[in-house]
Parts: C-alpha cells; structure tokens; sequence
C-alpha cells in the first residue's frame, strides 16, 4: 500500500508540477507580488495532495520565535526537498539562498529569478562570498527574511555534516538575528528516496540568536541549539540521533570572512 500510495503521489506530483510551471508562465510579466501569489497557490495544492494521497500533514510550532517586521535570517536544518515548497507558505516573501547554476534551469530558474532568490556564484569563494553579501544586502533592506541552509546540502537524519561558515558571514555583515528552524521531514519525505511516508511533519522556529555576537559564537550556538531540536524532532517518531562532535572538530573558516570584509570595502 506505501509503494502504491507513493507511486501515485510521485506521479500525479511531478505531473502536476509541469503543468503548473507552464500554466503560470503568464505571471512572470506581472509584478513580483503576483508571482509569489501563484506560487503561494501552487505550494496549497501540493499540501493537499500531499494529506489526500499520502496522508502527509504538517504543523508549526514556535512561529512566536519570528520577528514581526523587518528583516532576518532564517537557519534552517535541510533534510528533504520538502521544506523548500514549503517555505513560502511559511514565511513571507522568503529570499532563498541557491547556487546560480539553478537559475539557468528552464522555466524553473525563471520562476527562481523573478522571486528574487539569492544566487550565489560557488566558484571562488571570494566570489562567492561577495555574491552571497551583495543580494543579501539587497533582501534586508526590502525588509524580507532571507533564508539559508548551514550545513549547505541536504543532510538525512541520523548523519552529522559541519555547519559552514557562510550564514555567520551574513550574521556579521548583515547585524540580523538568526532564528533557528529545526525539522523532522526527511523521516516522512527522504532525500532522494521514492517512498513518501504518512505521519505528521514538525518544523519548529526556536528563540533568535541576537545579533552583535562574534560569528564563531553565534555559528556555534546555531548548531548546538538547531541539532539538539532536530534531533528531538527526529526521535520523537522513531528516527536516529545524530553524532555529535566534539567542540575541538568544530572548525570556522576564516578566509571567508576576510573575503566579506573586502567585498563590504
């Protein structure tokens, strides 16, 4: 019945997913609040063929944890694509940080770009960095959150991957609180895995870490708080702890930061 029920849900998912990424094309033209509009609708649908099909459903908790106005930083654990559809139902008008390679994708890359995502250019990391810093900049003072994914890549539960360095950067630079978003999805929806599971996802926002901290400060007060949550989550239906490692194994590169400062010159 799981095979059959995910079977079902992949395919009316993927099928769904084309005609809407052609039966929107006509948003792209319009003004950006249209856009996220129809991708607010699309990300509903989705929600509902989730609880239909797969009996999927999801709660929030600690959405008192966000700042009311103004801009901040979202650090959020990355487990499944799961959580990037559903970050704009969750938030308002999120700036996603991605590699610029996504915006060369057809139709997918124009939606991406129009949204006004973040890409960053990973090739050198000074270029890198100072891509990373200048879109930021621009997302903080239209007084959006900008969001991002510390460990870098999505990281299953149960398997310990070092935060890097990048979301400090913005920290310093941008003088913006980070809140934490711990999650369990990737026991319901694995990373590359055709089985989608019934239950109930949690994706909990924790207390911000106040700017003005050093960044290898607030780095590691971000992944001591944001694991410790995750890994409640992930136990709490049955899933794995994640090792953790000693505070000597926890390294900051600090070449970036330097690159951030010349890129702020």
């Amino acid at each position: 019945m799981l095979i059959l029920r995910s079977l079902l849900f992949n395919t009316v998912f993927y099928g769904w997913t084309v005609v809407c990424c052609f039966g929107l094309l006509w948003t792209l033209p319009l003004h950006h609040s249209r856009l996220i509009a129809g991708v607010k609708w699309y990300m509903r649908t989705l929600v509902w063929l989730e609880r239909t099909i797969i009996g999927l459903e999801y709660e929030i908790v600690g959405l008192e944890h966000l700042p009311r106005q103004g801009a901040f930083i979202v650090g959020a654990k990355h487990q499944s694509m799961w959580e990037t559809m559903k970050l704009h139902l969750i938030l308002d008008d999120p700036a996603i940080i991605l590699k610029r390679e996504l915006l060369f994708l057809p139709i997918w890359g124009w939606y991406a770009a129009k949204a006004r995502m973040i890409a960053v250019n990973r090739g050198r990391k000074g270029a890198a960095v100072a891509s990373m810093l200048e879109g930021a900049k621009q997302v903080a003072a239209e007084g959006r959150p900008i969001c991002i994914f510390p460990q870098g890549t999505r990281v299953a539960p149960g398997v310990h991957r070092p935060y890097k360095v990048g979301i400090a950067i913005l920290y310093e630079a941008l003088d913006l609180p980070i809140v934490p978003m711990a999650l369990n999805s990737g026991m319901f929806w694995g990373r590359r895995t055709f089985i989608k599971r019934p239950g109930r996802i949690t994706i909990q926002f924790l207390p911000p870490i106040p700017p003005g901290l050093t960044k290898e400060t607030a780095l590691a007060r971000l992944e001591a708080e944001l694991e410790e949550a995750s890994d409640r989550l992930v136990t709490a239906v049955g899933g794995p702890a994640t090792p953790r490692a000693a505070p000597q194994d926890v390294a900051v590169d600090h070449a970036p930061h330097a690159n951030a400062r010349a890129a702020q010159q």
